[in-house]
C-alpha cells in the first residue's frame, strides 16, 4: 500500500513523500491516520534533526515519520494480534515506548523514530513492540479527534500524578498534587496549559482549594477564562485566579491569595528562565516545583534557591510525555464525555504540516489539528466566517462551529471528512 506520509531527514529538512509501505509482517498491524495534533515536541524534533535524543542517527539516509498525538483505524491485523484488534477498530497511541523499556532502546518512539509509524501519514504500519508494551490503545468514543488529543492530556496527567510532598524526619514520597492546597500553573494559557487547567477543575481526582492561572498576554487570559470559568471552578469546589504577569511584581499579588504561606504545586509551561525563577519564589514549605515545558537548548539553565531545597523541603520534578496508565485514564475521561475542543484552535490537512510545524512557536492560539488524507491549508477557526464568504466548505464549518461556542466539533469534523478536498485525489 502507498502511503504519503511527512519524513524528517535533519534539521529542519521535512518533506512531504508518498512511498510504498512493505507488506506487513505477523506481528505488525496496519492502520490508516485520520487526525495528528502537531506537538511542541515535533518542532524541536525539527529544530535538532539527528541531535534530538529520540531520532536516529542514519535519518538522512533512512527517514522518519513524523507526529505522536494521533488517531485513526485499523486495516488489517496480523495473525499475532487478531485475537486483541480488529479491522475497523479505532485507536489512540501512547508514543513513550520508553517508560516500559523493551527492544528498541531508551527513548524510541513513533513520531520520533519510526520509518514507518507517525502521526503525519495517510497509513502506517504499526510495529510488534507497540503492541507488546500495551501502547496501542481501543477508543470507543465518538469520532476521531478526541482519541488525537489524548496523548497531550496524558502527559498533563503524567504531571499531575509526577509531583509529590514529604513529611520531616519521613522519607516517605505522597504522590499527586496536595489535595485542598495551593496549586499554580504558570505561563499556563497554551494549549497545554488549557488541558492542565481543564482536567484539574474537572477531571482530577484531587483538587486544589486555590488555582491561580498566570500569562503575559491578556487576549490569551480572557480566551482561558471564557472556557474555563470562575463560576465553574468554583462549583467543583476550587477558587480559580487569572492573573496577567506583565506589569508589577507577580509574587506581590499571588502570595496573598495564599495568605502568604505559599502555593503548594507550582507548574511551569514556558521554558524561561524568569518563569522558573517566579516558580520557586511562590513554593510553599514543602512545595513542588514541576518543570513541565521541555527546553529546545540541551544547556537551558535557570538559578534556584538551595538554600530553600535544603530548608524549606522545596522539590523538583519534571515529567516527558505520560505513561500507559495516565493514557488509559485520558481515554477513559474523553470517552465519558470530557471534551478538549477548547484548546484547538486551527484545522489544516496533510499538506500543511510542514510549515505549521516549522514555525509552530510563532502560529498564535491553541492547538493545531491535522487531517491526514485531507489537502487544506492550515486555518484558524475564527477564520472561517471570511474564508466562507467564497468557499461554501468554510461558510459550512463556519456555522457548524458557531453552534458550539466557537469550537471545533464532531459534526464539523464528520462534515469535514466527507467534503474537504482529498490528499490524493
Amino acid at each position: 500500500m502507498k502511503t504519503k506520509a511527512v519524513r524528517l531527514y535533519g534539521k529542519n529538512d521535512l518533506r512531504l513523500e508518498e512511498f510504498d509501505l512493505p507488506a506487513i509482517k505477523d506481528d505488525e498491524i496496519l492502520a490508516s491516520v485520520t487526525c495528528d495534533s502537531l506537538c511542541m515536541s515535533s518542532y524541536k524534533a525539527s529544530r535538532q534533526g539527528v541531535e534530538h535524543k529520540r531520532i536516529p542517527k542514519n535519518a538522512a539516509e533512512n527517514p522518519i515519520l513524523l507526529g505522536h498525538e494521533f488517531s485513526g483505524q485499523f486495516l488489517e491485523v496480523g495473525a499475532k494480534w487478531k485475537h486483541k484488534f480488529n479491522a475497523g477498530d479505532k485507536f489512540s497511541i501512547q508514543p513513550a515506548l520508553n517508560y516500559e523499556g523493551g527492544p528498541v532502546g531508551l527513548l524510541s518512539a513513533p513520531g520520533y523514530s519510526y520509518p514507518y509509524i507517525g502521526g503525519d501519514a495517510t497509513h502506517i504500519i504499526i510495529p510488534n513492540e507497540v503492541m507488546e508494551m500495551d501502547c496501542i490503545l481501543p477508543y470507543f468514543g465518538d469520532g476521531f479527534y478526541p482519541a488525537a488529543l489524548a496523548e497531550p492530556l496524558s502527559c498533563v496527567i503524567g504531571a499531575l500524578h509526577a509531583n509529590y510532598h514529604t513529611s520531616p524526619a519521613s522519607y516517605v514520597h505522597r504522590m499527586e498534587i496536595a489535595e485542598g492546597g495551593n496549586m499554580a500553573i504558570l505561563a499556563g494559557v497554551g494549549p497545554m496549559g488549557l488541558c492542565a487547567i481543564h482536567y484539574t477543575i474537572n477531571g482530577s481526582p484531587r483538587k486544589p482549594k486555590l488555582l491561580a492561572v498566570t500569562d503575559r498576554n491578556q487576549d490569551r487570559l480572557d480566551r482561558a477564562a471564557s472556557l474555563y470559568t470562575v463560576e465553574q471552578a468554583k462549583r467543583k469546589g476550587v477558587e480559580l485566579k487569572y492573573i496577567n504577569t506583565s506589569v508589577g511584581n507577580p509574587a506581590e499579588e499571588m502570595m496573598p491569595l495564599t495568605g502568604n504561606k505559599g502555593y503548594d504545586d507550582v507548574f511551569v509551561f514556558a521554558a524561561a528562565p524568569e518563569v522558573i525563577e517566579q516558580a520557586d519564589s511562590l513554593l510553599a514549605f514543602d512545595g513542588c516545583l514541576n518543570f513541565f515545558a521541555g527546553p529546545t537548548d540541551p544547556n537551558f539553565k535557570a538559578p534556584l534557591n538551595f538554600y530553600n531545597v535544603h530548608y524549606n523541603f522545596s522539590h523538583i520534578v519534571s515529567t516527558s510525555g505520560g505513561n500507559k496508565n495516565d493514557m488509559k485514564e485520558a481515554l477513559a475521561l474523553i470517552s465519558n464525555g470530557f471534551d478538549l475542543a477548547g484548546i484547538i484552535t486551527h484545522v489544516g490537512g496533510l499538506d500543511a504540516v510542514i510549515p505549521a510545524t516549522l514555525n509552530l512557536p510563532s502560529i498564535h492560539g491553541g492547538k493545531k489539528l491535522m487531517y491526514t488524507h485531507l489537502s487544506m491549508p492550515l486555518t484558524a477557526i475564527d477564520d472561517f466566517e471570511e474564508k466562507g464568504k467564497t468557499e461554501p466548505l468554510f461558510a459550512e464549518l463556519d456555522k457548524l462551529c458557531k453552534a458550539h461556542r466557537g469550537l471545533w466539533n464532531l459534526e464539523a469534523e464528520k462534515f469535514l471528512m466527507a467534503n474537504g478536498k482529498k490528499i490524493n485525489g
